[in-house]
């Protein structure tokens, strides 16, 4: 068996195992990758996923906004 596979150096999945796509910013709640993102993760080089690993916490905010809820709708 080939174990060479499970030595090489690649940047981890940001997975965490929460798959749901946010219905405007086309994202994961769980790991902030784009669906394209995701598809592709096993097939880029380790560079491009550097780089998104980079962009990632810069996305969060992009989630945290709310449209008003419960407390828009009592106001008005």
């Amino acid at each position: 068996m080939n174990d060479d596979v499970w030595k090489r150096d690649e940047v981890d999945s940001p997975c965490v195992r929460i798959c749901v796509v946010h219905p405007t910013e086309r994202l994961c709640v769980g790991c902030l990758r784009s669906i394209d993102e995701i598809a592709r993760w096993s097939r880029m080089s380790a560079d491009e996923r550097a780089a998104i690993m980079d962009e990632l916490p810069g996305r969060a905010p992009r989630l945290q906004k709310r449209r008003g809820g419960r407390s828009r709708r009592n106001q008005g």
